[in-house]
């Protein structure tokens, strides 16, 4: 489903990037202690975390304590906080790589899923440019297709009647 909200958006662009490498269960079982070690995905906040609140989230069991992961994530609220300032929105900007609505790719029962598109990879180039981390074209497709961006349910799938995109 189509998601239009900053703070969700923040939430998942980082927890996206804490799959990698890791499987998406992995990440599920600790979205809540996620939400808790990370202000409730509180950009501003995150981006004033100092390097003894970096510290104290390496002994965090409730996420995964992978340094470069943290670190990411402080860059990421502050590179998320750049973009709000010069688009508004993040939303007005993440959205712009698919023209502002979802983008159905009408797959078929069983039909292999693409890993990354053309998009996916100008998004990603694009975050690079902007100092985001752990935003690969891989990740990026998985978060597009997280928020809505793209949908790629096959036709006869029950989401994709019951919620009809344009």
């Amino acid at each position: 489903m189509p998601v239009h909200d900053d703070r969700k958006l923040f939430e998942m662009l980082i927890l996206e990037g804490a799959q990698a490498g890791l499987s998406w269960l992995t990440i599920l079982k600790r979205r809540e202690g996620y939400r808790e070690a990370f202000d409730h995905f509180d950009a501003k906040k995150v981006a004033r975390y100092h390097a003894g609140k970096r510290a104290a989230l390496m002994k965090n069991p409730g996420i995964i304590r992978n340094r470069l992961k943290i670190e990411a994530t402080v860059a990421n609220a502050r590179a998320f906080l750049e973009v709000q300032k010069e688009h508004g929105t993040f939303d007005r900007y993440i959205w712009a790589f698919v023209g502002g609505k979802p983008k159905r790719n009408h797959r078929k029962a069983g039909e292999k899923l693409p890993a990354q598109t053309a998009e996916a990879e100008a998004m990603s180039n694009d975050l690079k440019k902007r100092g985001f981390r752990f935003v690969g074209p891989t990740i990026c497709y998985a978060f597009m297709q997280a928020i809505g961006m793209v949908d790629d349910h096959a036709a006869e799938c029950f989401r994709s009647k019951r919620y009809p995109i344009p």
